[in-house]
């Protein structure tokens, strides 16, 4: 059966189309009771409106904090209109029902992001009385009307001027609320766990997030996708960049544009990566970002067919015009010239996004890395790793010289961003060979030496943890490697470095391991 809606309760702290929403139902018979802002504003706009005290009897207090938490309110919600003691209870109290609810909540995250510091403003932004009226009208869903956002005034309009509310968009409204109010607790806690616990684990964790599009698939076809932001993200992210041209981004896209960005963010030079299907298939750092995507992506040429790339500088017409000689899916950078973009868009696909923000070590913001498994959530801290070349441990009879350790340290860096189990070799600042995902170490060794697009005699090499056996080393000495960084910590250790020792690479441990799964 519809609902007729005879009494509707306005309080909105985002005011976009309100005023309208309002006359339209007044112009339907509706009559309106409001609160504060909402109530000053509908008033100034000649829209005939009740002041909640005028209803409850009882003025505001605490500065606001009490308003709507009253039974002439609430006993107006939750009354269900099929149960006669319900009605007749509410009937003896002079309890009028409210059949519609109007309420979108204080703006706490805008509260945050506008200065985090502030934590008197941020706790007086945590809505009290909203929240109560939305879980109540969307408990009594079947009754009465609960609308949480701007754009859900116009399907609601529509069915209130054909005779009624049908239960299937009242559902609809009653569980967006709920959404609504969960994601509302969910960002407080986030905060204020981050703020008074930091470092711990919620017994349950909050995860808040906003809606930024809907996706054409998942990671294929037949899975459906969409893509949800942190609300408080900061730095350079993938939630909160701008795209300049290209169709629209697919899950696959999106997840290597955040790993591409990951690693780019480890480096101050000049420094370009190329990526597919999760695995960096080119890196390079240079004295020019022109110079390092040309190195970076004849690391594996093979590879980098339908690749994105991430620049960590300017995208100028130089580099876009070498970028125009590939298929490239998508190119990540700080920003890019005007003729850069004019190059570019002569590809129709090609998506271009811009950071608008640096990106570098200095604007990493780490947080908690969640994965979902079935029937789980997985989180752990984002702590990085960083290896002092002073505290590095020589193990071999041969010391790596200064040249080797810089080499080793570029190395490690971009091991620690490739799926476990990896091995790279590396020259200078450049990758030569990339060998990720296997299930042996040294059947990622041998891979390293297969991708290399040049030959791998002088590098070093790098693994993001032990080698169980000396079968790694060996084949590095087969390629031509010089020296090798790796964490140490396996029982054959001696049996690796007496395996160093036997080809003269020199070896250090780093002491810590930096599995990528």
């Amino acid at each position: 059966m519809a609902v007729t809606v005879k009494r509707a309760l306005i309080s909105v702290s985002d005011k976009t189309g309100i005023v309208d929403f309002a006359k339209d139902l007044t112009a339907l018979g509706v009559e309106i009771i409001s609160t504060g802002g909402t109530y000053k504003l509908l008033k100034e706009n000649d829209v005939p409106v009740i002041e909640v005290s005028d209803v409850t009897g009882f003025p505001e207090m605490l500065d606001g904090r009490v308003k709507t938490l009253h039974p002439m309110i609430h006993g107006g919600l939750l009354a269900r209109r099929d149960l006669p003691e319900h009605m007749s209870a509410i009937a003896e109290k002079g309890i009028g029902p409210i059949d519609m609810v109007v309420v979108n909540l204080y703006p706490f995250k805008q509260t945050v992001l506008k200065d985090e510091n502030d934590l008197e403003n941020i706790v007086e932004n945590i809505d009290i009385g909203g929240p109560s009226m939305i879980r109540a009208a969307a408990k009594n869903y079947r009754s009465v009307a609960v609308i949480t956002a701007p754009e859900q005034y116009a399907p609601v309009l529509e069915q209130m001027r054909d005779g009624g509310l049908q239960e299937p968009l009242l559902a609809r409204l009653m569980a967006e609320a709920f959404v609504a109010t969960a994601n509302y607790d969910n960002m407080i806690a986030l905060q204020m766990n981050g703020r008074f616990c930091e470092g711990g684990f919620p017994a349950s964790f909050p995860v808040p997030t906003e809606k930024v599009m809907d996706l054409r698939y998942g990671e294929n076809p037949n899975q459906k996708a969409a893509f949800y932001a942190d609300p408080f993200t900061k730095g350079p992210t993938v939630a909160k960049m701008q795209q300049l041209h290209g169709k629209e981004l697919s899950y696959n896209n999106i997840l290597d544009m955040d790993k591409a960005l990951d690693i780019c963010m480890d480096f101050e030079k000049p420094t370009a990566v190329v990526m597919k299907h999760t695995n960096p298939c080119g890196l390079a750092s240079a004295d020019t970002i022109h110079e390092a995507f040309v190195t970076a992506y004849n690391v594996d040429p093979l590879s980098a067919f339908g690749c994105v790339i991430c620049l960590n500088r300017v995208c100028e017409a130089d580099v876009a015009n070498e970028v125009a000689q590939h298929f490239v899916e998508v190119v990540v950078a700080p920003d890019f010239t005007p003729e850069a973009v004019e190059i570019m868009t002569k590809k129709k696909n090609i998506r271009l996004m811009k950071t608008g923000c640096p990106i570098g070590p200095s604007e990493r913001v780490r947080e908690y890395k969640m994965k979902k498994v079935q029937g789980g959530l997985l989180v752990q801290t984002d702590e990085d790793v960083v290896v002092d070349r002073n505290k590095l441990q020589v193990i071999t009879k041969r010391a790596p010289t200064e040249e080797e350790i810089d080499a080793m340290l570029f190395a490690w860096k971009l091991a620690k961003h490739v799926t476990s189990n990896c091995v790279v070799y590396v020259k200078g600042e450049r990758a030569v060979g990339i060998g990720a995902g296997q299930m042996s170490r040294v059947d990622s060794a041998k891979i390293a030496t297969m991708k290399a697009n040049e030959p791998t005699q002088g590098c070093v090499m790098a693994s993001d943890a032990f080698f169980p056996f000396r079968d790694g080393v060996d084949e590095a000495a087969k390629a031509g490697v010089t020296a090798i960084i790796q964490p140490g910590g396996s029982i054959r250790d001696q049996e690796v470095i007496d395996a160093a020792n036997e080809h003269n690479i020199a070896m250090v441990f780093t002491g810590c391991r930096v599995f990528r799964h």
